[in-house]
C-alpha cells in the first residue's frame, strides 16, 4: 500500500521550483508593472464571480461590501503600486561620512526571492490580493494560502491568478490546517500571516526555524473612545458603521466602546437607532452580512450566554422578532452589552462579529488607563474635538493604527501603512511601506579611486596614530 504524500511533501516541490526560477531572472521595472497590470485586469473581469462566490461562503454578503472593501482596496493597491513603482526603485542616495569623502553610498532596493502569503476569511480576497501586489512590486515570487473557510473564494483565486501567472511566479495552495501548517514551516524569504494571534504564535514558532522573517497581522481589542463633549450621535453612527460592516468581522472593527458614564445610554440609544436605520429588517435583508459559519455563529451565541450569566444587561436590533433567516445563513443581530465585566468571555478576547460592549466612565484620563492597561491593539478610535486634549491622547495610546472622529477608513489609504504592535502583530504593508516590507534595501558604498584608507594599513605610521588621535578627540 503506497504512504500518502504528506502536504510538506505536495509543496516542497513547488516551493523550490520558484526559488530556481528567482535566482534565474529578476524581474526589472516594465516586467513588474506588467504583472501588476495583469493582475488588476484579471480582478476586474472576474469582479461577478468574485462577488457571488464571497456571498456563497458567507452564506450571504452584501455584494458592495465585497465590491467595496475587497475588490476596490484590492484594483487601488494594484493601481497604486504601478503608478509609484519606478520612484520606489530608484537607488537613494545617503551622505558618506566626511572622513570618507569623495567616496558616495546608497541604498538598493531588490527582492526578498520567494514571498509566502496565509490570508483569513474575514476579506478573502483584499488580504490575498493587497500583499501580493505588494510582493510583485518588490519583485518576489508568491505562493497564496487562502482560508479554508471560504473555499469557493479560494477555488476562484486559484483559477484567476493560474489564467494570468505562471506557476514559478504566482500559486494559491488550498487545504485545511495541516497544509496550513506545512505552509508556514517552508523556507520563505518573508511569510506574512493574517489572523487570529493564537495562530500567529504558531506561524511565527514555524518560521523560526528557518529563520524566516514575519509579518504578523493579528487584531485584539481595538477600543473607541468618546470625549465628555463630543456630538454622541455622530460617534454612535460612525460606531456603528463600523460594527456593522462585513458584520463586524473586521480585524479592525471597534470592539468596545468607552464613553462618558453620564452619556452611556444616550449612545446606546443613538447606536440601536443608527442600525435600525441601516436595517429595517435582518433575516432577509441582502445588505445584512451574515456570520461566516455556524463555529462562528455559535461562539458568539455563548459568550451573549456568558454574558447574561453575569448579569450583564443585553439589548439588541430585532426588527424581525424570531423571524428565521434563509437556510446556511447565520445571523447574530446587532447587540450592545452595558458594563459587561473584564471577566466575561467578550472583554477576554477580539469579538469579531456584531455584539459590542460599552463601558463607562468617570474621568478621560480613568478610560486611557484602562486602555493602557490592556495588549496594544491593532487600532483605536478617538471621538474628540479638542485639539489639545486629542493630541495629549495619541502621545499615550500606543496601536497599531488610529483614525480619529471615524472608524475602519484608514484601512483603505494606500499612503498609510498598516500593521500591528505588540500583541497585535509586527510589521507593515500598504503601499510604499508594503514594497519596502517585501524588499532588502541593500546598503552599498563606492569607493573613490583617490582615497586615504592606506594611511590606515598596518604597520601603523606616525602620522596615522596622530590622525586618529586627534579624530576621537
Amino acid at each position: 500500500m503506497d504512504t500518502p504524500i504528506t502536504p510538506a511533501e505536495q509543496l516542497r516541490p513547488l516551493f523550490e521550483r520558484m526559488r530556481a526560477a528567482q535566482r534565474a531572472h529578476v524581474f526589472d521595472a516594465n516586467e513588474r508593472r506588467a504583472r501588476l497590470a495583469k493582475l488588476g485586469d484579471a480582478v476586474r473581469r472576474h469582479c461577478d464571480e468574485l462577488v457571488t462566490a464571497a456571498a456563497a461562503d458567507f452564506g450571504r454578503r452584501a455584494a458592495l461590501e465585497t465590491l467595496g472593501a475587497d475588490v476596490m482596496v484590492s484594483l487601488d493597491e494594484i493601481a497604486h503600486a504601478r503608478r509609484h513603482l519606478r520612484r520606489w526603485m530608484r537607488p537613494q542616495r545617503r551622505a558618506v561620512n566626511w572622513t570618507f569623502l569623495p567616496a558616495r553610498s546608497e541604498i538598493r532596493y531588490q527582492p526578498l526571492g520567494v514571498v509566502g502569503v496565509v490570508a483569513p476569511w474575514n476579506y478573502p480576497i483584499q488580504l490575498a490580493l493587497v500583499p501580493l501586489a505588494n510582493a510583485l512590486a518588490a519583485g518576489n515570487r508568491v505562493m497564496i494560502k487562502p482560508s479554508e473557510f471560504t473555499p469557493r473564494v479560494s477555488a476562484l483565486l486559484a483559477r484567476l491568478l493560474g489564467e494570468i501567472f505562471p506557476a514559478d511566479e504566482v500559486v494559491v495552495v488550498q487545504g485545511g490546517a495541516d497544509v496550513g501548517a506545512a505552509f508556514s514551516q517552508l523556507p520563505f524569504d518573508h511569510l506574512l500571516f493574517t489572523g487570529s494571534t493564537a495562530v500567529g504564535r504558531k506561524v511565527m514558532a514555524a518560521a523560526a526555524a528557518n529563520l524566516t522573517p514575519v509579518t504578523l497581522e493579528l487584531g485584539g481589542k481595538s477600543p473607541a473612545l468618546i470625549a465628555p463633549d463630543y456630538p454622541i450621535e455622530h460617534a454612535a453612527d460612525r460606531i456603528a458603521f463600523g460594527k456593522a460592516f462585513n458584520g463586524g468581522q473586521t480585524c479592525v472593527a471597534p470592539d468596545y466602546v468607552l464613553v462618558p458614564r453620564e452619556q452611556r445610554d444616550e449612545f446606546v440609544r443613538a447606536y440601536l437607532a443608527s442600525m435600525k436605520r441601516r436595517y429595517p429588517t435582518l433575516a432577509q435583508n441582502p445588505d445584512a452580512t451574515a456570520i461566516v459559519n455556524h463555529q462562528q455563529a455559535e461562539r458568539l451565541r455563548d459568550w451573549l450566554d456568558d454574558a447574561r450569566d453575569r448579569g450583564v444587561a443585553v439589548l439588541q436590533h430585532r426588527p424581525d422578532h424570531d423571524a428565521a433567516p434563509p437556510p446556511g445563513v447565520e445571523l447574530v443581530p446587532p447587540t450592545v452589552l452595558l458594563d459587561p465585566p473584564d471577566e466575561a468571555k467578550v472583554m477576554q478576547q477580539e469579538i469579531f462579529g456584531p455584539l459590542l460592549p460599552v463601558k463607562a466612565y468617570d474621568s478621560h484620563d480613568a478610560a486611557i488607563d484602562y486602555i493602557l492597561a490592556r495588549d496594544k491593539p491593532l487600532a483605536f478610535y478617538p471621538f474628540d474635538r479638542d485639539s489639545n486634549r486629542l493630541q495629549a491622547t495619541l502621545g499615550r495610546v500606543s496601536a497599531g493604527s488610529v483614525c480619529v472622529n471615524d472608524t475602519l477608513v484608514q484601512f483603505g489609504q494606500d499612503e498609510l501603512p498598516i500593521g500591528g504592535v505588540g500583541a497585535s502583530g509586527m510589521g507593515r504593508y500598504h503601499g510604499h511601506a508594503g514594497f519596502l516590507t517585501f524588499s532588502h534595501a541593500m546598503s552599498v558604498m563606492y569607493q573613490a579611486r583617490v582615497n586615504g584608507m592606506r594611511l590606515f594599513d598596518a604597520p601603523y605610521s606616525r602620522f596615522a596614530r596622530r590622525l586618529v588621535d586627534w579624530l576621537v578627540r
